[in-house]
């Protein structure tokens, strides 16, 4: 899954993605609203978290011009901490309001729900082709024993089954699975297949030759 962070405080910024990054997610940053939403609207984010009170574009109207455009979810993570801001927040297209400081468990498990909700996923478990996934814990189980994978190889399990059904191009699974500055489309993604293929079940993603990857 990959993460836009619009935060203008280069502390507050760094240990964002630092602990995005640790749970698998792939993340961009921006230090200005303008910036940001520049990047918002030119790439298709799995959810994107916005701080308010940002240089050349406040959050508001990020959020204003985000929405002409976009559905992208978004998890606001302000100071501002009173209730008009909260309501002026979620009524101009925010799906989820935090406030600073927070606890790293409550803000990773309310970006795990925006993602699931907008891809029509209300629980944090799921059974596909006999595989249990757990979202929340990051695990999987097969046949009662846990395949202990890495985060990228998660990352990649949980978008596949996010978009269940529907063939997903290696190209688009580049664009949300790796970095910005990772520019390296070398047989990277096929070895993830392959290592979940071995981890859990063979059958489990089917290749589509020239098309891209799936679960049925």
């Amino acid at each position: 899954m990959r993460i836009l962070v619009v935060e203008d405080q280069p502390d507050m910024r760094r240990l964002l993605t630092e602990m995005l990054d640790e749970e698998g997610y792939s993340v961009d940053t921006s230090a200005d609203g303008l910036n940001g939403l520049g990047k918002a609207l030119s790439c298709d984010y799995d959810a994107v978290v916005l701080d308010l009170m940002l240089p050349k574009l406040n959050g508001f109207e990020f959020l204003q011009r985000l929405r002409r455009m976009k559905k992208t979810p978004v998890l606001i993570l302000s100071a501002k901490d009173q209730t008009r801001d909260r309501v002026q927040g979620l009524d101009e297209g925010a799906d989820d309001y935090l406030n600073k400081p927070f606890e790293r468990a409550e803000l990773l498990a309310r970006m795990r729900a925006l993602i699931r909700r907008s891809s029509g996923i209300a629980t944090s478990v799921l059974l596909v082709k006999e595989v249990e996934i757990d979202f929340r814990a990051r695990s999987v189980r097969y046949m009662n024993e846990e395949s202990m994978l890495t985060a990228k190889e998660f990352s990649l399990l949980e978008y596949l089954v996010l978009k269940r059904g529907k063939v997903i191009s290696r190209m688009e699974l580049y664009e949300h699975l790796f970095d910005e500055i990772d520019e390296s489309y070398s047989n990277v993604l096929d070895v993830y297949v392959s290592n979940l293929r071995k981890k859990i079940r063979p059958d489990l993603i089917e290749t589509r030759r020239g098309m891209g990857y799936v679960i049925p």
